[in-house]
């Protein structure tokens, strides 16, 4: 085994976390070294997770036209002549497109990158067992990024033809016309609506009575509305009690659930969790202690059980958003090296599910306001109700503030429909920043545009709590 050499910063996979984490050690003149166990880069959040998954959903819109359908005198829609290969084809090339940008990244930081299998020799040194044989690094300090993957129950056989996870459901080689997923969660309400926009006939099997709990209610049935009415047919507090494989790819496979419903579907997804990618790292030999589902624990500043090693993003489980790891890893860094800049992951941060339609979220729901015995009132304001829904032929969509009433700030911001991931932002700045309806209606936006569902929606609570609205919402 050759001797290889001493760094600042160990980091290991190149995923949003340990990207940026490398990146910024890098650019405070630190001797950075990153392990890369795939050939490609990125993680999960470039190549099987975050952009892909998002790619497709605006590939299924635009094949689908779902969103152009009635407003503008011709309709385009799923006509059968759409292949796989036209599906797959843009989600492939923003891949490509930002693999190569990570790598560069890197490379202009001046990182060293090593491609191989990393693992823990002790809590300063790390083998890497690659293609061209082994060899050691060492540093003061390491980071964990190494991400998660697709829980897999051992009672499923996963093929990755018809039986999916996550992962393998990116590559398949048709589009399905009946899909069963299981679990309602971010990753399966996702992809039922991607589905869906394409015409499969998609059965989502939940076993509680809500998909998405931790979202505002409001916002999780008005989904659930949605979904319905696009053929997506939610299994509520059921579990899978049987499923029969065909002996050829060709035929269905049979589901029957626990409460007795029983149906046949052509592809099957599993995406009910995941778990920390540190089955090879070795932890006990560097004294990293991992929690459930074999993420990685840590404390405030991401420091392990060991003190000199840190870990970031999905390998530590919750909120494994790639938006917030990344800036897990730069404040990973900021206290290594007593930098200061960023020091902890700001409190309030937003949500994003790239569902169709969307839904993002930032600060409290009305349920968590009445948990705490909040005084607090409410305002709605419709897509179809402004003229940038108007103009957009939005026929779905809502943003719900909830208000404090003492001192009238908004403390939470919820919405489903088009752009949601996108204008939750501002709603993100008066949550923060602890802006109160005021504040907002005395604002500017441009017109038309959808931020006016801001003042909509405030105009609507202070009608609410006057007890005179001027106008339905």
């Amino acid at each position: 085994m050759s001797s290889g050499n001493t760094y600042d910063l160990i980091v290991l996979g190149t995923g949003p976390a340990g990207e940026k984490a490398a990146a910024k050690a890098a650019y405070f003149g630190k001797k950075v070294a990153i392990i890369e166990k795939e050939k490609c880069f990125g993680g999960a959040g470039v190549n099987t997770g975050t952009v892909p998954s998002k790619t497709l959903k605006e590939s299924a819109l635009y094949y689908s036209g779902k969103y152009d359908k009635g407003i503008y005198g011709h309709d385009r829609a799923i006509d059968g002549q759409t292949t796989i290969q036209d599906f797959l084809y843009r989600k492939n090339h923003v891949i490509e497109a930002l693999d190569e940008e990570v790598k560069i990244n890197l490379e202009r930081h001046q990182v060293d990158i090593f491609h191989g299998t990393a693992s823990f020799e002790d809590a300063n040194t790390i083998c890497i067992a690659g293609e061209d044989g082994s060899s050691k690094i060492t540093s003061d300090y390491i980071i964990i990024a190494t991400g998660s993957y697709p829980f897999q129950p051992s009672n499923i056989n996963f093929d990755g033809v018809i039986i999916h996870d996550s992962d393998t459901i990116l590559n398949i080689m048709r589009i399905p016309d009946s899909l069963c997923i299981v679990g309602a969660g971010v990753i399966g309400c996702e992809y039922a609506t991607i589905f869906a926009a394409m015409d499969c006939k998609v059965y989502l099997v939940n076993s509680s009575d809500r998909i998405l709990p931790f979202l505002d209610n409001d916002i999780s049935q008005a989904l659930v509305t949605q979904m319905h009415e696009d053929g997506v047919e939610i299994l509520f507090n059921t579990q899978i009690e049987e499923m029969l494989e065909p002996e050829n790819i060709e035929d269905d496979i049979h589901i029957r659930l626990n409460d007795g419903t029983e149906f046949d579907v052509d592809m099957f997804l599993f995406a009910a969790g995941r778990s920390g990618t540190t089955s090879e790292l070795d932890c006990d030999k560097a004294g990293v202690a991992l929690g459930k589902r074999e993420a990685v624990e840590v404390n405030d500043q991401y420091q392990t059980s060991q003190e000199n090693i840190y870990a970031v993003g999905d390998v530590i489980g919750f909120p494994a958003l790639a938006s917030t790891s990344m800036d897990q890893g730069r404040v990973a860094v900021s206290h290594i090296f007593e930098i200061h800049d960023l020091d902890v992951l700001p409190k309030v941060f937003p949500y994003g599910i790239y569902t169709i339609p969307e839904v993002s979220m930032v600060g409290i729901t009305q349920e968590q306001a009445q948990e705490s015995d909040m005084d607090y009132i409410v305002g709605r304001a419709h897509h179809a109700n402004i003229p940038r829904g108007r103009i957009m032929g939005a026929k779905t969509g809502v943003l719900k503030i909830i208000i404090s009433k003492d001192d009238m700030v908004i403390r939470g911001v919820h919405i489903m429909g088009r752009m949601a991931s996108e204008i939750i932002h501002y709603g993100l700045a008066i949550v923060q920043y602890e802006k109160t309806v005021n504040d907002v209606v005395s604002t500017v936006f441009n017109y038309p545009t959808l931020h006016d569902l801001y003042k909509f929606a405030c105009y609507d609570a202070l009608g609410n709590l006057s007890g005179h609205k001027l106008r339905g919402f």
